[in-house]
C-alpha cells in the first residue's frame, strides 16, 4: 500500500473572466484551449455549441502547479473574509442531479459502477456535502445538501478511444440530443471513460478530470470528465490498495467529489474562487484529514452508503475558511 498526505494540487481555473482563456498542467495561465471548430469531430459533437467554454481542471498528484497569476478581475472581487470570494456567478439551487456516460468498455471492471453509484446516491445529505451549504448567490441562497442520482446511459465507443474537450462535450450533447438522458439546468453530467480511452488534453499527465459548462439543445449544461486512471495510477490515486478492493473506481469517486463540489458552487467558473483561481475543492485537493484503516489494509476518511471512501477534503466557506471533511 502506499499512501501519502500531499500538498494540495489545485486544478487550474480556465480564464473564466474577460474572455480569456486558459489551459492546464505546464502550459502558461493564458494560453488558447482547444475550440470545437476544426476539429473534425463528427456529427454527434456538431450537436453542441461551436466554441468551448473554458474547463477547470484538477491537476494529477505531484504535478507542482501552482497559480501565482489571477485574471485581474479575480483580484479584490467579490464577497471574502473566508480565503475565498464570490464573483457574481451562479450556483446549482436546489437539489442538484447527478448523471453518468459510462463511455467505452466497463465489462472488465464490473464493481466500479456499483461503487460509484453508490457514491453518488449517498452523497447527499452527508456532513462531507454539507460544506456546499456555505456557499450562496447574489440571492442569498445557498447550496442545498441535496445530491439525487437521476441516471445514467452508456456510450459504446461513439467517437473512438481518444476523447478531446470538444469530444467529451460531445458525448454529452449525444446523451441529452437523443433522449437518453434528460435536460436538466440542475444536472451535473460525467463522462466517465474506461481504462483504454485517453482524453488528449491531458488526462494522467496533467490532470485527474475536470469540469466545466456548455450550451447544449438550447441550455446551459453542467458536465465533467473523469477517467479511469488504470493506466497511471500514480498521478490520480492515493494509494494502490483501496477501501473497496478496486483502486481504480475509488480513486475516481475522490475526483468525482471533487468535480461535483468544484460545478455545485462554480458552475459557469464565474462564482467561487480565491485570489489565485482556486475553488473550493482545489483549496484542499490531495489533503484527507483524519484516516482510519479498514480491512484490506488501506485507509478511507468517511462511510458513505455501504461504502468506506478516501475523499478529499473540501473548504468550509466560514470561520476563517478550512479544509475539512464535514460541516
Amino acid at each position: 500500500m502506499v499512501f501519502r498526505t500531499l500538498p494540495p494540487r489545485p486544478s487550474r481555473a480556465a480564464a473564466r473572466r474577460a474572455g480569456q482563456r486558459r489551459s492546464m498542467g505546464r502550459l502558461g495561465p493564458y494560453v488558447a484551449v482547444l475550440v470545437l471548430l476544426g476539429l473534425g469531430l463528427g456529427q454527434q459533437a456538431q450537436a453542441s455549441t461551436g466554441e468551448l467554454a473554458p474547463k477547470h481542471v484538477m491537476f494529477k498528484r505531484g504535478s507542482g502547479q501552482s497559480q501565482s497569476n489571477p485574471p485581474p478581475s479575480a483580484v479584490g472581487a467579490g464577497k471574502q473574509g473566508n480565503g475565498i470570494s464570490y464573483h457574481g456567478g451562479p450556483i446549482i439551487p436546489g437539489a442538484t442531479h447527478a448523471y453518468i456516460i459510462w463511455y467505452g468498455n466497463w465489462s472488465a471492471s464490473p464493481t466500479t459502477s456499483t461503487i460509484v453509484t453508490d457514491f453518488l446516491t449517498s452523497v447527499g445529505g452527508s456532513p462531507y456535502f454539507n460544506i456546499n451549504t456555505t456557499y450562496y448567490n447574489g440571492s442569498s441562497q445557498h447550496v442545498s445538501n441535496a445530491v439525487a442520482y437521476a441516471g445514467a446511459t452508456t456510450d459504446n465507443y461513439s467517437l473512438g478511444t481518444t476523447l478531446s474537450d470538444a469530444g467529451v462535450q460531445g458525448v454529452v450533447s449525444a446523451a441529452i440530443s437523443n433522449n437518453r438522458l434528460p435536460k436538466d439546468a440542475n444536472g451535473v453530467y460525467f463522462v466517465l471513460t474506461s481504462s483504454d480511452v485517453k482524453e488528449s488534453s491531458g488526462f494522467l499527465t496533467q490532470y485527474c478530470g475536470w469540469h466545466t459548462h456548455g450550451t447544449i439543445v438550447g441550455s446551459d449544461i453542467k458536465y465533467a470528465f473523469v477517467g479511469d486512471p488504470t493506466l497511471g495510477m500514480s498521478a490520480c490515486a492515493a494509494q494502490t490498495t483501496s477501501p473497496n478492493g478496486n483502486a481504480p473506481a475509488d480513486a475516481m469517486v475522490s475526483v468525482i467529489a471533487h468535480e461535483l463540489e468544484e460545478s455545485v458552487t462554480d458552475p459557469d467558473l464565474n462564482a467561487w474562487y480565491d485570489n489565485r483561481g482556486y475553488e473550493n475543492a482545489d483549496k484542499c485537493a490531495w489533503t484527507f484529514g483524519t484516516t482510519y484503516p479498514v480491512a484490506n489494509g488501506s485507509l478511507a476518511n468517511m462511510t458513505l452508503g455501504v461504502h468506506d471512501f478516501l475523499i478529499q477534503r473540501n473548504w468550509v466557506n466560514a470561520s476563517g475558511g478550512s479544509c475539512a471533511t464535514s460541516h
